[in-house]
């Protein structure tokens, strides 16, 4: 059995992590591991293959860069090159996640007539004016197996007319990372150099669209934190496309913290450490769940829920009231102990390819 995992950006790389190393494990299983080269920034790709213990790809198809339409062309043209040049015999592709690349080589394979497998297939935030949404739809509609993070996500797929002999529980691959790497959690240097100290900090990420594109709103979210959490420090790792737009605000605060992209090991380091996170990244809150981290999630929905119904990530959106409910909770130490989504265990990936080598066979 032969399978080509895709991978294109930050998340992927944890996802992919963990089923390449259980595929290394299974005698008569052997992968082509793809990077697309949709994140192209080295901090953005490079260093989570050398973190994470990733080969190195079989291809980089170079694909970065440019709009979305002309990114997914990209990704397009070049996996059809690949595959259509392949001299192997490609039982299965596996994708993961929802980002561009997830998108474009799932229809790739499916009009060359290959299986697709969906990594954290069926996850729905609701919310049509993200990407991701628009990318998990369509990657659901014509993929054949599904591996799933929770129920509700096989749920949404049972709504959509997914048979369930296609659709396989399993749990979440990330954790599968994050429970591997715990103890080598890499203290950045930020730690000594701004004096840091266990659950004395917060850490800040953003980077979606709809909340640093309009600067005027991205001024508004970051100086409300500032101002209520007063004298804590706030480390807020930017995002190469979030640095444009904060650069242009001319914000000037002793509390927050701007740093460089942080690798995998060293931004978990921080998370672990944290006293909460704030974020509007899915994934993270992910991470701060089990890690029993406070979670303030900056959107209005979450195609993650079981973060919210289990564990200790809150919506608060981009309402202000809500915000500082929500931090003054966190500052009287109040917020609630949060527990662990069923099947977070560590053992996805192994779940992931005993079932495919049962539907493969």
């Amino acid at each position: 059995m032969h399978l080509v995992i895709v991978a294109g950006a930050r998340p992927n790389f944890m996802k992919v992590a963990p089923i390449i190393k259980e595929i290394k494990k299974r005698a008569g299983v052997g992968y082509s591991l793809i990077h697309t080269g949709q994140h192209y920034d080295k901090e953005m790709s490079n260093q989570f293959f050398d973190e994470l213990g990733i080969p190195e790809p079989n291809v980089n198809l170079g694909a970065g860069g440019g709009s979305q339409a002309e990114q997914t062309a990209a990704i397009m043209i070049g996996f059809e090159k690949y595959i259509t040049n392949s001299e192997l015999f490609i039982d299965c592709v596996i994708v993961v996640g929802d980002v561009t690349s997830t998108l474009a080589c799932t229809i790739v394979a499916k009009k060359l007539n290959i299986k697709v497998a969906h990594v954290e297939g069926g996850i729905r935030s609701g919310d049509m004016t993200m990407p991701e949404e628009i990318n998990r739809m369509v990657t659901d509609s014509i993929s054949d197996y599904f591996f799933t993070t929770s129920r509700i996500a096989n749920e949404n797929l049972s709504k959509s007319g997914v048979s369930k002999e296609r659709v396989f529980f399993v749990g979440n691959t990330m954790i599968d990372t994050l429970l591997s790497n715990l103890e080598k959690l890499k203290q950045p240097a930020i730690w000594k150099n701004e004096g840091l100290k266990n659950k004395k900090y917060v850490v800040l990420t953003m980077h979606r669209p709809s909340n640093v594109d309009d600067g005027s709103q991205f001024k508004l979210l970051i100086e409300l934190i500032i101002n209520h959490l007063e004298s804590t420090k706030i480390i807020f790792p930017v995002h190469p496309r979030t640095k444009k737009v904060l650069d242009e605000l001319n914000i000037n605060s002793d509390n927050l913290i701007i740093s460089r992209p942080l690798g995998y090991l060293e931004f978990n380091y921080l998370v672990k450490n944290a006293m909460a996170v704030i974020t509007d990244s899915g994934g993270i809150t992910e991470e701060a769940t089990v890690l029993g981290i406070p979670c303030i999630t900056l959107r209005n929905s979450t195609e993650r829920p079981e973060t919210c119904d289990v564990g200790t990530n809150e919506l608060a959106g981009t309402d202000t009231n809500k915000i500082i409910v929500l931090l003054d909770r966190l500052k009287s130490g109040k917020w609630k102990k949060g527990g662990i989504p069923e099947l977070w265990d560590g053992k996805t990936a192994e779940r992931i390819i005993d079932n495919l080598e049962s539907v493969l066979k």
